[in-house]
């Protein structure tokens, strides 16, 4: 095998050997005027984006004096009707505020047509961008009369503030030209970066030097142990002369192993050896952890799932899809997350996205759409129903079964308050999950759904965070769920915009007869209940037709979950 030499290092046999003092001289350079250069850029991006900034403050401080003496010259106008004199008194108020050559100010109407102009590039004949313009038109239709603005003339790009002025029926623009206004920040750049590299040759020129004198034993080594490729031998490196430095110690390193193998392979010359593979363990730190915070809770539950589930068998698995598809959809939207599903039931968390939005309101909304959707599948599946009745005749008793079983309806609760969220679990296996004494009453809640015939109930503290953001809170009950000791106030909760004359009469008067049901007059509870007829009724009816509990307290109690 023999050596190659040239100035980019040595060949040994095909493969060259780069001298390491040449990449460390090579990389420095790279790192050095990339990060220089990089540094200067992004300071000039910096720089840039405070001027944008200080120019779009002068801009908008230009296109108020553009607009005051606008309107003022429009007064005048409508007094001595002369057009091109209050045109004039606007143009030499404009033209002051001009700094650059391409620096503009004009008045352009939705046509194009220029009412005035004020550049000293010269009047076109009428606004040259129509994009730009048609971003104008648009918006003032959306009711946006004022904003910034991009826009080309003559091949060069234009940023601007414009505002609409109806008395002239124009837009005012104050304009300045980008190549322009940055031609002084580009200058300096370029003369800063010929420093930076003029700067960056000379420091490499006196680090090849230092870094040669401080790396010349590397090239001993280099060389004796391509010797010893060559020879294929093992030898000692001389170390004679070398400071007491790291490189040293690999060097002395070297020859104590260098030592070491040659007397294994005297040893064992007559032996074959197998190197021994050693595993790399990786360690992975999981963390469980959680903490305690405020938060609102959404249950919901599909009614009637058994029945569903002995009629359809796998096929409820697409039902069930089609279902979650859509609400988690919208739980999402309100920016609730998904911390559990089983079967039909779902458990959706709210507030735990830093949105400064209401999470009670948030799931409210939720919780409406997600009626919505049920009520939505159930639509469609009744019109397909109908279509298959008048091209086939009345449906089957399998098929009546099937579609008594589609027409999904579900319950939602919602509750809220201090519960822990975080991450449980082992180290094998966590999840992400919330527990708290208000989430098992938000499922409670959602059973209660059943008892009371309402799509929706929730807790008082839903009330409270989410009064004023477009719900009535009709109080049904109160009660004492099974496994509490206390009552609590529970609540239907209904869109403003769903609600009309008669139903907020109903509403009224079931409201008014809950006073009377509490206090155990049960006689004029009846009496206000005489003609209500709304959907917790058929459970109030059955009460007030049975026996009052002896020790009846305004708390009903719930025997089942």
């Amino acid at each position: 095998m023999q050596l190659n030499m040239n100035s980019l290092g040595r060949k040994v046999g095909g493969t060259r050997v780069v001298p390491i003092v040449a990449k460390i001289i090579g990389l420095f350079a790279v790192f050095i005027l990339t990060s220089n250069l990089a540094s200067n850029y992004i300071n000039l991006v910096l720089n840039r984006g405070e001027l944008l900034k200080l120019a779009n403050r002068l801009l908008i401080k230009d296109l108020k004096e553009l607009y005051s003496t606008a309107a003022n010259q429009h007064a005048i106008f409508e007094f001595s009707r002369d057009t091109e004199a209050a045109l004039a008194s606007i143009e030499e108020s404009s033209v002051k505020n001009l700094q650059g050559q391409h620096s503009a100010a004009f008045g352009v109407r939705a046509d194009g047509s220029l009412l005035f102009w004020v550049s000293g590039s010269g009047r076109p004949e009428r606004f040259p961008d129509d994009e730009a313009l048609q971003t104008m038109v648009t918006r003032h239709g959306d009711g946006v009369d004022e904003g910034k603005l991009r826009f080309v003339l003559d091949g060069s790009r234009y940023f601007s503030i414009y505002k609409y002025n109806e008395k002239w029926n124009v837009f005012l623009v104050r304009a300045e030209e980008e190549t322009e206004f940055y031609a002084e920040s580009s200058s300096i750049f370029m003369r800063v970066s010929l420093i930076i590299a003029a700067m960056t040759f000379v420091c490499l020129f006196i680090g090849i030097v230092l870094i040669r004198r401080i790396l010349r034993f590397v090239t001993r080594f280099t060389d004796e142990l391509m010797r010893m490729q060559t020879d294929q031998n093992l030898a000692l490196i001389d170390l004679t002369g070398a400071p007491n430095d790291d490189i040293t110690y690999l060097g002395a390193s070297f020859n104590t192993l260098s030592s070491t193998i040659n007397n294994l392979l005297r040893i064992f010359k007559r032996f074959v050896t197998q190197d021994i593979a050693q595993k790399a363990y990786i360690e992975h730190s999981i963390k469980l952890e959680g903490t305690t915070r405020e938060l609102t809770i959404l249950f919901t539950d599909i009614k009637g799932f058994t029945y569903m589930t002995e009629t359809l068998g796998n096929d409820i698995i697409d039902v069930l899809n089609l279902h979650y598809d859509r609400a988690i959809k919208h739980i999402h939207e309100q920016d609730g997350i998904v911390g559990s599903i089983i079967g039909d039931a779902l458990l959706a968390i709210f507030g735990t996205m830093p949105n400064g939005k209401n999470k009670s309101a948030e799931a409210l909304e939720a919780a409406i759409r997600i009626q919505d959707v049920a009520a939505t599948l159930r639509q469609a599946m009744l019109e397909k129903s109908e279509r298959l009745i008048q091209d086939h005749g009345d449906l089957t008793p399998l098929e009546k079964k099937v579609l008594k079983a589609v027409l999904v309806e579900v319950g939602v609760g919602l509750d809220g308050g201090e519960v822990f969220y975080g991450n449980i679990g082992s180290y094998e296996r966590m999840t992400n999950t919330v527990i708290g004494d208000n989430v098992n009453s938000s499922s409670r809640l959602e059973g209660l759904t059943r008892i009371y015939g309402v799509p929706i109930i929730c807790s008082e503290f839903i009330k409270n965070e989410a009064a004023g953001m477009g719900f009535r809170f009709v109080e049904l009950d109160l009660v004492q769920v099974k496994g509490k000791l206390e009552g609590k106030r529970i609540f239907w909760p209904i869109p403003l915009a769903s609600l009309d004359e008669t139903l907020t009469a109903k509403l009224d008067a079931y409201e008014a007869g809950l006073a009377p049901y509490y206090a155990g007059d049960w006689n004029a509870a009846r009496l206000a209940w005489k003609d209500c007829e709304l959907p917790m009724m058929d459970e109030f009816n059955r009460r007030l037709d049975g026996e009052k509990p002896s020790d009846w307290n305004g708390i009903w109690a719930m025997r089942t979950k």
